[in-house]
């Protein structure tokens, strides 16, 4: 154990901090959610949230990658930190002189996704250049943990500070959160470096965007897993969209469940990273991605739109979010060991525009799906007898509707790429 934490002292200090300022970021997300929806009562406007900041994230990606391979990665983290930290800050100012409007949140959450699209794939890199290869799949799985552990205490967090003190508390904890882990990878992380060999600096931006997908092009068995993802992804970001509208307009829902429901699927992602992070290598880690997602897209929309107790609804999430770290961990060694570390930035970032496009896309039209299709149906005449049965009645009857759609597309998109990633076994 010594030899352990030894050999990943600073992957230790950068995933640490780095993780706790995420929490503080996750906290305010939930509760810009939370004052949004207060503010409209729409799904659609709410989900505009997630696509302004997945917006600049697909369309300039791929060019983020490219630059992230050029420039130093640690100075890259600090100052999109920083804009970051600036955009929470103009919120605050805006909330403070009571001028804060759902606009100004779109707006600045596009800074914020555009500023997260360049650090993402330095960030990711600077895990891989700290982590010895022998030490790929814990990380990993130490890395789920975290996130799962984001999941579960952003919304009880936030939720309780939104309570107590409103939208200025948890932004007043995120800026804290970000002054820690700004100050642990100024002063205690020291990245090594990478060859220009291996980074190609002496190229242009455009023929370094170009590597990026002709090295796709020429592994098919990564681009396969990204276009099956980019399908997973259409369908959770629907769901996302979907969640709020659901849980927040029902009797027996409302903010406090949907803190609940939404713990749930970290407390299932925490289960599962601790899982991952214990089990021996799988024999063939293909199968284990497509399995799980089959497992999850095939059980959590079912029960949701059926369910009518956030019991049930709980259960839901427990199911759906459990494999989800086994897919992630398996998929995140496919491409670390695959990919050399001096081309993982342009590769990364072009694997993120065809993997992620598909967010925004599915967040717009699962609001839009609500608000203007599922709920004015179940409002209407035509929802009488069967459709009240299977979905219920009132406000949040077309969300389940929506909920039961995007398990049969997930159960399609699942089988379907099952059929073509049944030929591949890697192995390692």
């Amino acid at each position: 154990m010594k030899n352990i934490i030894k050999d990943l002292k600073t992957f230790i200090i950068l995933w640490s901090t780095q993780s706790l300022s995420q929490l503080g970021s996750a906290m305010t997300s939930f509760a810009l959610t939370l004052w949004i929806y207060e503010k409209t009562g729409s799904a659609l406007q709410t989900a505009l949230l997630s696509i302004c900041s997945y917006a600049p994230y697909v369309l300039m990606s791929i060019f983020a990658g490219a630059l992230s391979d050029k420039w130093d990665k640690k100075k890259v983290m600090l100052v999109c930190d920083t804009f970051a930290a600036f955009c929470t800050i103009m919120v605050l100012v805006l909330l403070k002189t009571d001028l804060l409007k759902p606009v100004h949140i779109y707006v600045l959450n596009i800074i914020n996704g555009l500023m997260n699209t360049i650090q993402q794939p330095a960030s990711d890199v600077a895990m891989t250049m700290i982590t010895p290869k022998k030490y790929y799949q814990k990380t990993s799985g130490m890395r789920s943990f975290s996130n799962s552990l984001i999941t579960i205490l952003n919304p009880v967090f936030a939720t309780a500070l939104f309570a107590f003190g409103g939208m200025e508390s948890v932004i007043c904890v995120d800026l804290l959160t970000f002054v820690i882990a700004f100050g642990a990878l100024l002063f205690w992380v020291k990245l090594p470096a990478i060859s220009d060999e291996e980074t190609e600096s002496g190229i242009s931006l455009l023929d370094s965007v170009k590597s990026g997908l002709k090295y796709l092009r020429e592994h098919d068995l990564i681009l396969v897993l990204i276009l099956f993802l980019a399908g997973v992804n259409f369908v959770a970001s629907a769901f996302d969209a979907v969640l709020p509208a659901f849980i927040l307009p029902k009797e027996n829902g409302g903010e406090k469940i949907l803190g609940i429901v939404t713990s749930c699927a970290g407390i299932a992602m925490l289960t599962g990273s601790f899982l991952v992070t214990m089990l021996p290598k799988p024999r063939n880690r293909i199968r284990v991605i497509y399995l799980t997602m089959l497992f999850s897209l095939g059980t959590e929309n079912y029960l949701l739109a059926f369910g009518r107790t956030p019991t049930l609804w709980c259960i839901g999430q427990i199911i759906g979010w459990l494999p989800v770290p086994f897919m992630s961990a398996n998929l995140d060694v496919i491409l670390r060991e695959t990919i050399p570390a001096g081309m993982q930035g342009r590769v990364y970032s072009c694997r993120n525009t065809l993997q992620f496009f598909t967010i925004p896309v599915g967040t717009f039209l699962g609001g839009f799906m609500v608000d203007k299709i599922c709920e004015p149906v179940m409002a209407s005449d035509l929802a009488d007898g069967l459709l009240h049965t299977l979905f219920g009645s009132g406000k949040g009857s077309g969300a389940a509707m929506m909920m039961f759609l995007l398990g049969v597309v997930g159960t399609v998109i699942c089988l379907a790429f099952g059929g073509v990633l049944r030929k591949y076994n890697y192995t390692d």
